[in-house]
C-alpha cells in the first residue's frame, strides 16, 4: 500500500487566535478556514520555545532545545541530530524545503534531499546573545509600530512570493517524474512576521472592518513582571507610547499577511489538486511561534504568554477528519506524528526517547491534563526561563524572576499572577515539581553561557577577513537581497518599496 503524501505548511509568527477557526471575527482567510472545517484542529497548541530558530530546531527534532543545544538565533543544530526530514527519508520518502526553516551551522539540509529556495536570515552565528552584556539591539525596536501599513513590494514579499512558485513547480515535477516515493514537502513561509507591511490589495479587504485594539493595554513597570520589563528595555518600548491610529495600522497590516498567505496557501492547495494529489496526501499546517502584537504593549515573542506561546495547528487527511482536539499539543509532536502518518499510528523513535507523540492516538484516547513544556534561554534573560501548562494552569519558572501561575481558562489575559497564594500551593508545588524533574537550570546556565562565549570567539574571528557564508549555494562575499547579518537587521527589515498613489 503507498504511504500518503505530506504537504507541511508552515507560517512564521501567526497567533492562534487571529484566524476565525480559533476565534476571531476579522480575518479573511477563507483557505484556512476550509482546511480548518475538513481537518482536525488542535485547540491548545503550543510552540516549545518562542523564538524562531530554536523553535524550528525542537520541532524538526522532537525534543526539546535544552536537550540538543539550539539555545537561541544563533545556535547550531547538530548534524549528529536526526530530523523528521530524516526519519521520513529513512521510511522511504522524498523530502524537500521550500522557503525559511533557520537552520543555523554548515548542515544546511539535515535530511531534505532539495533545498528549493534560500533562506532568508543568516546560518551563522551572527545573532549571538551575550547574557548580562547584550550592548545595542539589533533586532525590534519602536519602528515594528511606527514603520507599519501599505507597501508596494518588500523583501518578505519577494520571499514569499519565491517560495510559493518553487513549491508549486516541485509538484509539477513530483507528477511528472518516474521516482514513485511518496513525498514530504515543507513550504515555509516568513509572513506576518514583522515588518507589518503588507500590499493594498490586502489591506483593502480590511477597508471599513473594525480591528480590534489590543485587549491590554501598555503598562506601567510596576505591573508587568520581570521578563516583560527586560524585553521592553532591551527594544526599547518600555513606557512607549503610540497612538491608536498607530497600532491599529500595524493590527491591520498584520492582517492583511494572514489574507496574502493565504491566497499563496491556495495556490498550493490547488496545484495539489491539479496533479491529482489530494486525496492522497496528508496536509499539516502550523506556525513557528506566535505574536503579541501590541498587548500588554509589546511587539514581539519571546514570553509565554498566550498570545506569543498559542499556535494554529490543524492536520487534515489520512486518519484526521473533521473535528477539534482538546488535548494539548505542542511541537515536538510533529516528528513522531509525520512517523505516525508515514508508517502507522503510535510509531515511537527506534533510536532515543522523544519529547513529544504521535497525535493520531490522541484522537479516540483524549489526555486533556497532558503536560506541555516550553522554554527561552536567548537575549534578554540572565537565566533559563521554563514554562510547564498542564489543565488549567500555567507555571513559568526561572532562578533570576518571581514565579508566574495563571488559570487560563478564567483569566484569559493572564493578568491575575496565582503565584505564593496560599489557596494555590498544592497546584503550584505539584508544576513547580515538573519543571524541577525536567531541567536542572544551573547546569543548563552554565552550558548556555560556555556556548555563547565559544560562538562570540568564532564570530569575531570569522569577521576576520572574508566572511564564511554557511547559507547553502552562496559564496562568501556573495551578493543576495537576504539578510546574512552583515548590516544593521532591523536597517535591512525596514526597507521597503513604498506604494505609488495613482492620480
Amino acid at each position: 500500500m503507498q504511504k500518503p503524501n505530506i504537504l507541511f505548511i508552515q507560517v512564521d509568527q501567526l497567533a492562534a487566535h487571529f484566524l476565525r477557526c480559533y476565534g476571531d471575527n476579522v480575518c479573511h482567510a477563507p483557505n484556512l478556514e476550509r482546511l480548518a472545517e475538513r481537518g482536525t484542529l488542535f485547540e491548545t497548541a503550543y510552540c516549545n520555545f518562542p523564538l524562531c530558530s530554536p523553535s524550528r530546531s525542537s520541532m524538526a527534532t522532537g525534543k526539546l532545545c535544552s536537550e540538543i543545544g539550539a539555545y537561541d538565533n544563533a545556535a547550531e543544530l547538530p548534524a549528529s541530530i536526526p530530523t523528521y526530514a530524516d526519519y521520513l527519508r529513512s521510511a522511504g520518502y522524498k523530502t524537500a524545503l521550500s522557503g525559511k526553516m533557520h537552520f543555523i551551522g554548515p548542515d544546511q539540509f539535515h535530511g531534505f534531499e532539495k533545498r528549493l529556495t534560500p533562506d532568508l536570515y543568516p546560518a551563522d552565528f551572527s545573532w549571538v546573545p551575550n547574557w548580562g552584556d547584550e550592548g545595542k539591539r539589533d533586532t525590534n525596536d519602536p519602528r515594528s509600530v511606527t514603520i507599519a501599513g501599505v507597501c508596494e513590494r518588500s523583501v518578505q514579499i519577494d520571499f514569499d512570493d519565491l517560495v510559493t512558485y518553487n513549491a508549486i513547480q516541485y509538484l509539477y515535477d513530483v507528477a511528472r517524474s518516474s521516482d514513485e516515493r511518496p513525498f514530504f514537502l515543507q513550504v515555509s513561509y516568513t509572513h506576518p512576521h514583522e515588518p507589518y507591511l503588507c500590499r493594498k490589495e490586502f489591506w483593502d479587504i480590511y477597508d471599513g472592518v473594525e480591528i480590534p485594539l489590543p485587549s491590554v493595554p501598555p503598562l506601567p513597570a510596576a505591573e508587568h513582571d520581570a521578563h516583560s520589563v527586560r524585553l521592553l528595555k532591551d527594544f526599547g518600548m518600555l513606557d512607549m507610547r503610540v497612538t491608536d491610529e498607530d497600532i491599529l495600522r500595524a493590527r491591520r497590516a498584520y492582517y492583511g499577511s494572514i489574507s496574502y498567505l493565504d491566497r499563496k496557501i491556495g495556490h498550493v492547495l490547488d496545484t495539489l489538486q491539479a496533479i491529482g494529489q489530494s486525496e492522497s496526501t496528508v496536509i499539516v499546517f502550523t506556525s513557528d511561534h506566535g505574536e503579541m502584537l501590541g498587548e500588554r504593549g509589546m511587539w514581539f515573542k519571546k514570553h509565554f504568554f498566550e498570545p506569543s506561546l498559542r499556535i494554529p495547528l490543524i492536520i487534515a487527511g489520512g486518519s484526521f477528519g473533521s473535528g477539534r482536539v482538546q488535548t494539548p499539543a505542542s511541537l515536538v509532536d510533529l516528528l513522531p506524528t509525520f512517523m505516525g502518518i508515514a508508517e502507522g499510528p503510535g510509531w515511537t523513535s527506534p533510536v532515543e526517547s522523544l519529547d513529544g507523540a504521535d497525535l493520531s492516538v490522541l484522537l479516540d484516547a483524549p489526555e486533556p491534563e497532558r503536560p506541555i513544556y516550553a522554554e527561552y534561554l536567548a537575549e534578554a534573560t540572565t537565566a533559563p526561563i521554563f514554562m510547564v501548562r498542564q489543565g488549567r494552569y500555567k507555571y513559568v519558572h526561572s532562578t533570576a524572576d518571581p514565579p508566574l501561575l495563571f488559570d487560563v481558562v478564567v483569566d484569559t489575559e493572564e493578568r491575575s499572577n496565582l503565584a505564593g497564594k496560599s489557596e494555590m500551593a498544592d497546584i503550584e508545588a505539584r508544576l513547580r515539581a515538573l519543571v524541577l524533574q525536567r531541567w536542572d537550570s544551573s547546569a543548563l546556565a552554565e552550558a548556555i553561557k560556555l556556548s555563547q562565549r565559544r560562538r562570540q570567539l568564532i564570530l569575531r574571528a570569522a569577521k576576520q577577513g572574508l566572511r564564511p557564508r554557511w547559507n547553502h549555494g552562496e559564496e562568501p562575499g556573495s551578493d543576495v537581497v537576504w539578510y546574512r547579518g552583515e548590516s544593521s537587521y532591523n536597517d535591512w527589515a525596514f526597507q521597503y518599496l513604498p506604494l505609488i498613489e495613482q492620480d
